[in-house]
């Protein structure tokens, strides 16, 4: 399942991307392991976790299957024989990993043409209050993919679009715009009985649109995990970028947080500034231990970073050298992986840190807007 994810920046401005440009090339200059600031002092906590499952996915692909976009990835199999002894080592201290990976793998550092600084962002798992059956405070439907929503990758079909995706649905054989937001929500479209579960928040369900993915605490005091099933094809429109252009909102203020203390204090105006978006995300159960990012694994919380897969691949270890994401935090500076991406993550130096679930997750991705810049590693050849 690849999971389009709308992060903190397209509240804002697309140009949040600050000087790197999304049309800059990716250049790849080769680096030693001192060239990395702090590899000497990530505690590996989580990493270990986060790479095995990505390992285990590419165990599974034939070796002669390319690793992704990222040419110099190289084929599977070229990273066969590292996974196996990845998933082989008898302790996950730093020591032991980092050893593995000075052997195994060399760095380079990554640029957007001669540029190595890109913007990182932060996204989390939403909470929310909901219930299986329509009753009492619990009236808001967070939708099924319905059968008729057609998705087409559009790289499959010509190279010059790979990145780019379209939805719609089939009529008379040709393929047609689906509703959009407004007309959803409203319940001007076919599919009102298709609802996965009801939640007591318009603000909440619009949020959990915005991540991607949600832990729901259900009314009889089960959880039920949810994620993105598919989108209803139209652009995602930055509702910052809309309470800005009103005056509502000041560009240096906007954050998550006050987006939803916005909406939250004008109850009779936040259906209308939330329709300005028109993209609609469909969300379907998760069985897994925890969100499924674009890899189709379970994301790891400080390891997973989502990255413009049209650049990068999948299962890639990537370090981070990242701004603190709050004032007082020190730089992130940390091993991580390669496994999501999002619609507004794009360009060769560019990345979504996920964070996890709970207040503090919430706070760190709602805030994030760092200056920053990453090594991939790729296994010696």
């Amino acid at each position: 399942m690849v999971r389009i994810l709308f992060i903190l920046c397209i509240f804002v401005l697309v140009s949040c991307g600050k000087k790197t440009p999304e049309e800059a090339p990716l250049t790849l200059s080769p680096a030693s392991y001192r060239d990395l600031p702090g590899w000497t002092a990530d505690d590996m906590a989580g990493f270990r976790e986060a790479f095995s499952r990505s390992c285990q996915r590419i165990l599974k692909r034939s070796a002669e299957s390319a690793m992704g976009a990222l040419p110099q990835s190289g084929n599977a199999g070229d990273w066969h024989g590292p996974c196996r002894e990845f998933l082989s080592l008898s302790s996950s201290s730093p020591e032991t990993v980092r050893k593995f990976f000075e052997v195994r793998f060399t760095p380079y550092s990554v640029r957007a043409g001669g540029e190595p600084k890109g913007l990182f962002t932060g996204y989390y798992e939403a909470s929310l209050h909901g219930s299986r059956v329509k009753s009492g405070p619990y009236r808001i439907p967070l939708h099924e993919r319905p059968g008729d929503l057609v998705m087409v990758n559009l790289g499959e079909f010509r190279d010059e679009l790979k990145g780019q995706r379209i939805a719609g649905r089939v009529l008379e054989g040709n393929l047609k715009p689906y509703e959009t937001r407004e007309e959803i929500v409203n319940g001007a479209w076919p599919h009102n009985d298709k609802v996965l579960v009801w939640v007591d928040d318009p603000v909440d369900a619009f949020f959990v649109q915005v991540q991607g993915s949600g832990l729901v605490e259900l009314s009889d005091g089960r959880e039920m995990r949810i994620g993105y099933a598919g989108q209803n094809g139209h652009i995602y429109y930055a509702i910052g970028r809309e309470l800005i252009a009103r005056g509502e909102l000041d560009k240096d203020e906007v954050s998550l947080q006050s987006i939803r203390r916005w909406l939250e204090a004008h109850p009779q105006q936040a259906d209308e500034i939330m329709n300005s978006n028109r993209s609609y995300v469909f969300f379907r159960e998760l069985t897994e231990e925890g969100p499924i990012g674009g890899e189709g694994i379970a994301l790891t919380p400080g390891r997973s970073l989502a990255v413009d897969r049209s650049l990068l691949s999948y299962g890639l270890p990537l370090w981070v050298d990242i701004e603190p994401p709050l004032e007082g935090e020190g730089r992130l500076q940390r091993l991580m992986v390669a496994q999501d991406t999002g619609g507004a993550i794009t360009g060769p130096v560019r990345g979504d840190v996920f964070w996890g679930h709970g207040e503090r997750p919430e706070h760190l991705a709602g805030h994030m807007k760092s200056d920053g810049r990453y090594w991939v590693l790729l296994p010696k050849r």
